[in-house]
């Protein structure tokens, strides 16, 4: 170990890998009149990418996925959608993230038909449609929670080392204090995920865990 402190990289989120299907989207926003259509292999790792908060930013009550075989049914469901509600475009929100390219297909004033064209679309292909959003996320989530354990071990040990340097660790208590509050947020509890170090952490800087 340098002097200087210990290296904090970039400290990201557990990774998830894809399933092999692809899914359309439709996630509105919570709070405003927008909602965001698009298709991916991993919703879950592009829910993240457009807002590190997806979880509260988007309504998971509301939104939905269409789950199909092949990418190209994706896209023909995606574009048919596209295609219905072109008029109302609308520009993306500030607060979606530029790396993740999701500054297109945003829409206004179309909520909830367009999530009632999607269902409609999944039943015409015989396709699944998973809605609500949360118990599905909460199911992705709880694939890989045994990974948790010494993810969060590995978060709370850089983070305490930098204090011990006196150097900022907020990349790692970002990324440990957003991974708790996701798992918190779709009915999964936390503190029997990870160490009771970081429960304590997490209690004194945030808020109490169930």
């Amino acid at each position: 170990m340098s002097d200087t402190g210990p290296a904090l990289t970039e400290a990201p989120l557990p990774r998830f890998a894809s399933r092999g299907k692809a899914f359309v989207y439709v996630l509105p926003c919570r709070d405003r009149d927008l909602l965001k259509v698009g298709f991916a292999r991993d919703p879950l790792r592009r829910f993240m990418d457009l807002h590190r908060r997806f979880h509260a930013f988007f309504d998971l009550e509301r939104g939905l996925l269409v789950a199909v075989e092949k990418v190209t049914q994706a896209r023909a469901i995606e574009r048919a959608l596209l295609t219905r509600f072109a008029e109302a475009r609308a520009a993306a929100p500030l607060e979606v993230r530029d790396v993740a390219a999701g500054k297109t297909e945003w829409y206004q004033g179309i909520d909830p038909s367009a999530s009632h064209h999607a269902a409609m679309l999944a039943e015409e292909g015989g396709h699944e449609v998973i809605a609500p959003l949360r118990a599905w996320l909460a199911g992705r989530l709880g694939e890989h929670t045994d990974r948790v354990y010494d993810w969060a071990t590995r978060m709370y040990e850089a983070i305490v080392e930098a204090q011990a340097y006196g150097v900022p660790a907020e990349r790692a208590e970002a990324s440990l204090a957003l991974a708790i509050e996701r798992y918190e947020s779709v009915g999964i509890r936390a503190r029997e995920l990870v160490p009771d170090d970081v429960v304590q952490w997490y209690e004194r800087h945030y808020r109490s865990l169930a």
